[in-house]
């Protein structure tokens, strides 16, 4: 039973499948900057879900998948050596790599009051988050927002969890409740890969600061970094279709409810886990040994350790898996 990855295991949504086939005549070169109408439902979706009234169209970038624009994006702002960039402490490794790919000094902090003197050129924030699912409250996010706007920090949020919120609201760092109405200086990077299960189309999105986001553009044409056709059109219907979020949701959530009820039952204690498609867990024992325990009853999760040294003593239990595979779970772990 591999509770170890975050791979979506259910259906495609067949009003996706059905725009791609719609779609797959598509013999001309695709627009980096995503068609019009692509970017429109984008924003509809921001409106109207997550309470972004403040982007335009123009504001839009569709990427292939978020983590190509995770670990690219340092390049992508012309950072260098002389440029630090923050991530959290416990973080999904793409922030790091990204940072170290661009020649960038890496910090890992979760406060700005830890980050000493001299300026950050960007910040990571991910909520909710991966591994951990933790939410940051508006009250977090708009101190960070101001410390950044004094700095001329560019704060970057990944928000591709942000519609899987279990236990606390989660809110994007483009909402006027944290920015204030103004984008500058942010960017949210988005993702269809969870919500929609669409990881294997390959798209997402990075909106916000307008300035940004056209750097990001005339960068992008220059290599080549286009959303295929076909798959634009799917990712219309995706941001159009508010009814297949819903049930992938219920999906997730009975298999959370199910399956952090069976770890409690055996001696492990939930952190945080308020959002996202994690539980991140500990029986207070060096996580290896964890995994070792687990992979004796044929539950395979992922190592604490793996996110930064202060997940030693945590795994990360994945819920995307089939039904089936969560109920032989949590049937194992009950012995």
């Amino acid at each position: 039973m591999d509770l170890s990855v975050g791979t979506p295991v259910d259906a495609t949504p067949q009003v996706v499948q059905d725009a791609l086939a719609a779609a797959a005549d598509a013999p001309g070169y695709p627009l980096t900057a995503g068609t019009p109408e692509l970017r429109e439902a984008a924003v509809g979706w921001l409106r109207r879900s997550l309470g972004v009234v403040d982007v335009e169209p123009s504001a839009v970038l569709p990427t292939i998948g978020s983590k190509e624009l995770v670990a690219l994006l340092p390049v992508l702002l012309g950072l260098t050596s002389a440029d630090r960039v923050v991530v959290p402490e416990l973080a999904y490794p793409s922030y790091d790599v990204g940072a170290r790919l661009a020649g960038c000094q890496v910090v890992r902090a979760d406060s700005t009051t830890a980050l000493g003197p001299g300026r950050a050129a960007l910040l990571w924030l991910n909520s909710p988050a991966n591994p951990t699912g933790q939410i940051l409250p508006v009250e977090h996010l708009r101190k960070v927002v101001a410390w950044a706007r004094q700095r001329g920090t560019v704060v970057v949020s990944d928000e591709c969890y942000l519609e899987l919120a279990w236990d606390a609201p989660a809110v994007s760092i483009l909402h006027p409740d944290v920015c204030d109405g103004s984008t500058d200086g942010l960017l949210a990077v988005h993702s269809l890969s969870k919500r929609s299960n669409l990881a294997g189309y390959r798209v997402g999105l990075v909106v916000g600061d307008q300035r940004l986001v056209s750097t990001l553009l005339g960068v992008r044409k220059h290599l080549g970094l286009m959303v295929p056709a076909p798959v634009q059109a799917a990712a219309i219907a995706a941001w159009g279709d508010d009814a297949h979020v819903r049930e992938q949701r219920a999906r997730y959530q009975a298999r959370r409810e199910l399956l952090r009820a069976a770890l409690e039952a055996t001696g492990f204690r939930i952190e945080h886990s308020s959002g996202g498609l994690y539980l991140w867990a500990t029986r207070d024992q060096p996580c290896w040994d964890t995994v070792a325990d687990l992979a004796d009853l044929g539950i395979l999760v992922a190592p604490g350790s793996f996110y930064g040294p202060r997940g030693d003593r945590f795994v990360r239990i994945a819920l995307t898996a089939t039904d089936e595979r969560v109920e032989a779970a949590a049937g194992r772990l009950a012995g």
